[in-house]
């Protein structure tokens, strides 16, 4: 199935593997890749040399385009590019909007460059700015989230700019595929779907509780770090949730600490981090806290498996998925139904 999106970034499938952190390394990346998709590795919750190794790992196990995520706002975003431009690596996907410069330096050198957005006014300013392809998130997506669905979002986007459009929240299937390109999408971006896969690294008790999700077990709340953030309700966001302001600050300042003593941040670099999870919004001292503890409550489940301290982004869908295919199964089953839609779409006519 060829789209605007496979042309671009050379790919067998018009579907995208989302850069999710401690979730999109090596193995998801690369298993994703093998199987004709685009893997995008998550380089935010690593180290440069991290980043490194795990970009050559990816090399190393799949010939095929992948991609890295980074945070366009980091204090080493310098760095890290020049890790991507080194490696070779095919496409550089941003959760955040880079800046005319940088995109311009990615694309001197022949790399893709793909942020994500979540509104109609940011597609315009990066495609504006040279940006190749946007994805654009709706609030059914997990992690991060807007207040408006994927399908009002999606038709603005793709009216709005003359760029690949690449659809993503609440994709999971081929009916989804199929639907996102009759919106006028050049693919689907996916992450719990990825996430729930048998290539994932994700601890079994914690995909157990993905699995066993309603889609009423997936709530949006601000009280991880100020933000509007999609993700399992569990005993701890419901704690979160009830907690006054000093237990969360420390809770806030006892995670943010962990997280910097695994990334070699200063405590300025820390509270950095957090103030560039802002996203533009006006948020208290306390609440830039909570958001440089985020790594460490995603860490806490994605990594250890501590479903108990740790916070499970999600995406809706979590509430309809019930297994866990391998990468190359689950791209080939999306395709397959997608082909069968099409088709019977075509003979109704």
């Amino acid at each position: 199935m060829d789209t605007a999106l496979t042309a671009l970034v050379g790919v067998r499938h018009p579907i995208v593997q989302t850069g999710m952190g401690w979730v999109a390394g090596p193995r998801l990346v690369s298993a994703t890749a093998n199987a004709g998709a685009l893997g995008i590795l998550a380089s935010a919750t690593m180290t440069l040399d991290q980043l490194r190794s795990a970009v050559q790992e990816v090399k190393s196990r799949t010939g095929a385009p992948f991609g890295v995520n980074l945070r366009a706002d980091a204090a080493d975003a310098g760095d890290r590019v020049r890790i991507i431009l080194d490696e070779g690596v095919r496409v550089a996907s941003f959760a955040l909007a880079p800046s005319p410069e940088l995109i311009a330096e990615l694309k001197e050198a022949g790399v893709v460059v793909i942020p994500s957005i979540g509104a109609r006014r940011h597609a315009e300013k990066v495609a504006a700015w040279g940006a190749d392809a946007v994805i654009v998130q709706g609030g059914e997506g997990g992690g991060h989230t807007g207040e408006v669905a994927t399908t009002v979002l999606l038709p603005q986007v793709v009216d709005a700019v003359d760029i690949p459009v690449v659809a993503a929240g609440g994709f999971f299937d081929g009916r989804g595929l199929v639907a996102a390109l009759a919106y006028g999408a050049a693919g689907v971006a996916m992450g719990t779907r990825f996430l729930l896969t048998s290539d994932s690294t994700v601890p079994d008790a914690v995909k157990a509780r993905y699995l066993a999700a309603t889609v009423r077990d997936v709530t949006v709340t601000r009280a991880v770090d100020g933000l509007p953030h999609r993700m399992l309700r569990t005993e701890l966001v419901a704690d979160l949730e009830a907690a006054g302001r000093t237990r969360t600050l420390l809770r806030a300042l006892r995670h943010a600490a962990g997280f910097r003593r695994l990334s070699g941040l200063s405590w300025p670099q820390t509270v950095r981090e957090g103030l560039a999870l802002r996203h533009g919004k006006e948020l208290s001292w306390s609440q830039v806290l909570l958001a440089a503890n985020t790594p460490m409550l995603l860490r806490s489940a994605m990594v250890d498996g501590r479903t108990d301290l740790g916070v499970m982004a999600s995406g809706q869908v979590a509430g309809v998925l019930d297994d866990l295919p391998s990468c190359a199964e689950l791209v080939e089953r999306i395709m397959k139904e997608a082909e069968q839609v099409r088709d019977r779409l075509t003979a109704s006519r």
